[in-house]
């Protein structure tokens, strides 16, 4: 199973809107901010990753969702090894500016262990247990 292409053109911001949103948003002290992944059309929470301000800026200007890899220390395109874009519809900020919302088209899937979404597991009679089917093999998926 290949990803799927994006339904819908990504969503793209000029300057001014960009320097706007960015004096909005409070960092935390590492310079990053909690950022979740919602599908667009459905409201499925797909994951939650880090952005710091390079990758805000990146998102809002290309359309392209980009994120801030904690374990690489490096720009994370979500995509870039396994295919599976995000393409921003909405990037959002919260009453406190401490948390972002990027509604997205998720080509593909959003988890690095196959399943559409991250949030897979859950108490089920009193026991954890997964409860998203893996969609597509892990081997085939890249990094990301």
């Amino acid at each position: 199973m290949s990803p799927a292409a994006p339904i819908t053109a990504a969503t793209t911001y000029p300057p001014a809107a960009i320097d706007e949103m960015v004096t909005t948003i409070q960092f935390d002290s590492q310079g990053l901010v909690p950022a979740i992944a919602q599908q667009h059309d459905t409201g499925e929470v797909l994951m939650m990753a880090w952005m710091d301000r390079d990758a805000v800026i990146e998102t809002m200007r290309t359309g392209r969702v980009c994120y801030w890899s904690r374990s690489r220390r490096a720009p994370w395109r979500k995509g870039d090894t396994s295919g599976h874009t995000q393409m921003l519809i909405d990037f959002r900020v919260d009453c406190d500016g401490d948390t972002l919302l990027v509604l997205v088209d998720q080509a593909g899937v959003a988890c690095h262990t196959g399943r559409h979404n991250c949030f897979f597991r859950a108490i089920r009679g009193g026991e954890l247990e997964t409860i998203a089917p893996v969609v597509i093999d892990v081997d085939k998926i890249g990094e990301d």
